[in-house]
């Protein structure tokens, strides 16, 4: 006697349960993030760090100047592209980053531009201006 042979020739069970759809099935088996964050983080390791470059005092003085001309335009909300330096927890390293946005405010108080995405740069990390609105 086989140890299965009292239960060969039962009936296949039915479910109760509706069949699922072939991408309802594919969802249980699809990737997820265990450590939340752990991607950004691992980004963030991997950018390689500069320290700051010091600008010259023409250099500065022409950021000055557009910043101006931003200032004048700013009803307009004017689209620049902002190359800045963003620190990291040190602050003697970090990296370079290409923004191009809209600008919504510039507080001349604080030295910093409020960006269309609310990110504040301050004028002494910005190393270059473009824009359309200089031309």
């Amino acid at each position: 006697m086989n140890s299965y042979d009292d239960i060969i020739n039962l009936p296949r069970p039915i479910s109760k349960r509706p069949p699922m759809s072939m991408n309802q099935r594919a969802a249980q088996f699809a990737p997820f993030s265990a450590l939340i964050g752990y991607s950004e983080k691992i980004a963030d390791v991997s950018k390689i760090l500069d320290s700051k470059i010091e600008l010259t005092e023409e250099r500065m003085a022409e950021i000055n100047r557009k910043i101006q001309m931003i200032q004048e335009k700013l009803d307009s909300k004017p689209t620049v592209t902002i190359t800045y330096f963003v620190s990291t927890r040190s602050k003697e390293t970090g990296f370079y980053q290409r923004n191009s946005t809209k600008v919504k405010k510039i507080d001349s108080f604080q030295q910093q531009l409020l960006l269309d995405d609310n990110t504040y740069v301050s004028f002494a990390d910005i190393i270059d201006i473009t824009g359309s609105c200089f031309e």
